[in-house]
């Protein structure tokens, strides 16, 4: 389907594409197997400027937003959502910047985001705050010229190998979600250490650790907006990054249904191809609808992101949600189709399916981006009863 994308986009995308042809793809399954951090092929896309679409040009970057890094996403996703997931963990770290930061700050750090020298990663998430965000128990305590970090922070995409972490602590914890605050911590800071690094189901080439604080003292030019903001700035962050997680799911998609159509046109089965019989050719017709679906759902919610809309946290839930289902679904059929050669390590699909089940858990499971969407509905119908 034709998406009418302008002549640089089209430039981004091929770029992304052949660089999941020819660099990611070649290495995915070892990278699934090993758990290696793909540094070297950040650093290609780096020297393609792919790290940069989404920086404001006086920052270094192309000036492009939230839909031009949907499609390096999708495209890396084809090939292994691990490595793109990596690539687009800096995009979650960094909107908080990009979004609240100060022009001190923004000079700071963007320009390094945008070479790809810098890379970033998001802490929001604790043992005992996943679905509860305004149950964090991190706390900044103001000492001088100095705020002091105490706590830990859990299931960080990034952790340990990120210079650029952007955390939400409690600077008081009687306002509740309201006494929460946003900061930057550098990596290397006195008292900012990392947890073992997780042993996953899926997306295994990315790197996730705990981030432990233990009077981890940051200067308060770090802290992002004012004091009280933190939520504000962690939803305003997770509405812009979604689509991102969609984008996602639509290159895992991709990916499978491209396995399983090759699979199918190239297995013999009754003396034909699989691909001749009608049970399959509905499944594949009801995957190429559904993957469709979702990609035109996350690129139009992304442009209309980008269009500089005010309040866009029902879209973003929506192609979050309804992205990564369908993935879930395309890779399942994807194995179905295939039979026990998808069930093996052999062939890519297995490790989609495997890949797709986080992205209806991470930035928010999909059972609370259905309450998001419900009540951004409910808040839509009470004012234009």
């Amino acid at each position: 389907m034709n998406y009418f994308l302008t002549e640089e986009q089209e430039m981004i995308r091929d770029l992304a594409r052949r660089i999941a042809r020819e660099k990611v793809a070649p290495v995915a399954a070892e990278l699934d197997e090993t758990g290696h951090f793909p540094r070297e092929i950040l650093e290609v896309m780096a020297e393609s400027d792919l790290c940069g679409v989404y920086i404001p040009e006086e920052y270094g970057g192309l000036g492009g937003g939230v839909f031009e890094l949907c499609l390096v996403v999708e495209e890396i996703s084809r090939a292994c959502s691990g490595v793109a997931v990596s690539y687009a963990a800096t995009g979650l770290g960094c909107y908080p910047i990009l979004l609240f930061g100060t022009e001190e700050q923004k000079k700071k750090y963007l320009p390094g985001i945008a070479a790809g020298k810098t890379i970033c990663a998001f802490g929001l998430t604790e043992a005992n705050a996943g679905s509860d965000a305004g149950g964090i128990e991190t706390t900044a305590v103001l000492d001088g010229d100095y705020y002091v970090l105490n706590g830990t922070k859990q299931w960080i995409t990034n952790g340990g190998e990120a210079d650029v972490y952007t955390i939400v602590a409690m600077t008081d914890k009687k306002k509740g979600s309201r006494g929460a605050s946003a900061f930057i911590v550098e990596k290397g800071t006195p008292g900012f250490e990392f947890g073992k690094k997780e042993n996953k189901m899926g997306i295994r080439a990315s790197a996730t650790r705990e981030l432990i604080f233990k009077d981890c003292r940051i200067p308060k030019e770090n802290l992002l907006g004012r004091e009280g903001m933190g939520f504000i700035v962690a939803m305003k962050t997770l509405d812009k990054s979604r689509p991102g997680i969609g984008a996602q799911a639509v290159g895992i998609a991709q990916g499978a249904l491209d396995a399983a159509a090759k699979y199918a046109r190239e297995r013999i089965q009754f003396g034909q191809p699989i691909s001749s019989f009608q049970a399959v050719q509905h499944m594949l017709a009801d995957m190429a609808t559904q993957l469709e679906a979702a990609r035109a759902l996350v690129y139009s919610t992304a442009r209309f992101i980008d269009s500089g809309a005010k309040e866009y946290s029902k879209e973003s839930a929506m192609a979050k949600l309804f992205a990564s289902d369908v993935a879930m679904k395309v890779t399942v059929d994807a194995v179905q189709i295939m039979g026990g050669y998808g069930y093996m390590k052999e062939y890519p699909v297995e490790k989609m399916m495997r890949d797709a089940k986080i992205t209806q858990i991470y930035e928010g499971t999909n059972q609370i981006q259905r309450n998001v969407i419900g009540l951004e509905l409910i808040k839509e119908y009470a004012r234009n009863k």
